[in-house]
């Protein structure tokens, strides 16, 4: 007997008109200024702009797309840590059952996630246009030679703060933001605590304090035997 059964046709890709026409608008305003982007229909637009258009991305959004809420400006190294993973949490328990190895973390490429990236250091930061209720993720590349973009603050005034953070944590500076003050470390403190190559040493010494199963405190083994002891004397 003949097989008649036919194949479904594929479903056509999911749409997001109103984010389809955001990226349309930002790559009228900013045009040559744009690397790349991705959009998920029904979720987030994400736009990677060239370092040198990182400042006039937050010019476009504020003043030609009416983003009027600066929510916050951040970084990421992308570098797989050389360390391995250091926290003893449910996660590490399947990695190790699957052999997964630090030199295999080592030799794991670089992958910059949505809209790619050609850098091991990436800025990101986002804006709300909030009478619309919409947003947009921006990142930029950071020049390995500079480690250095264009500060927000001119547009933004609450990036200030953030750019401190960043510049703290991963060691990136902001061009024409001369405030540059830790916020949270010593001010003789050396190298940059969000690193992937900087050795959080605290977590290599005792389990991470976040962990649920970690090891007991000194004389917790004594107060439980002690209390065994006492509810068996009861008992008798």
């Amino acid at each position: 007997m003949a097989d008649t059964a036919t194949e479904e046709p594929d479903a056509p890709p999911p749409s997001d008109d109103l984010r389809e026409a955001l990226l349309a608008d930002f790559v009228g305003h900013l045009g040559d200024g744009i690397a790349d982007s991705h959009l998920k229909p029904g979720d987030d637009l994400w736009i990677r702009v060239n370092p040198d258009a990182w400042g006039a991305a937050a010019e476009t959004l504020r003043h030609k797309m009416g983003c009027q809420f600066f929510d916050f400006v951040s970084a990421i190294d992308w570098m797989p840590s050389p360390y391995g993973r250091e926290m003893d949490a449910e996660v590490d328990t399947i990695l190790a059952a699957a052999n997964v190895e630090v030199e295999a973390a080592e030799a794991a490429p670089i992958v910059q996630g949505y809209a790619g990236g050609e850098t091991r250091f990436q800025v990101f930061g986002r804006a709300i246009n909030v009478v619309d209720k919409w947003g947009i993720t921006i990142k930029a590349d950071v020049p390995e030679d500079t480690l250095s973009v264009p500060t927000w603050i001119n547009t933004y005034p609450g990036a200030a703060w953030h750019e401190r953070e960043v510049h703290e944590m991963f060691g990136v500076s902001f061009d024409g933001n001369v405030d540059m003050r830790k916020l949270y470390l010593p001010t003789d403190f050396e190298g940059y605590p969000m690193r992937k190559d900087f050795p959080l040493l605290a977590r290599r010494v005792k389990p991470w304090p976040g962990i649920v199963d970690v090891e007991g405190m000194p004389g917790d083994d004594d107060e439980e035997e002690a209390a065994e002891s006492a509810t068996e004397g009861a008992s008798e």
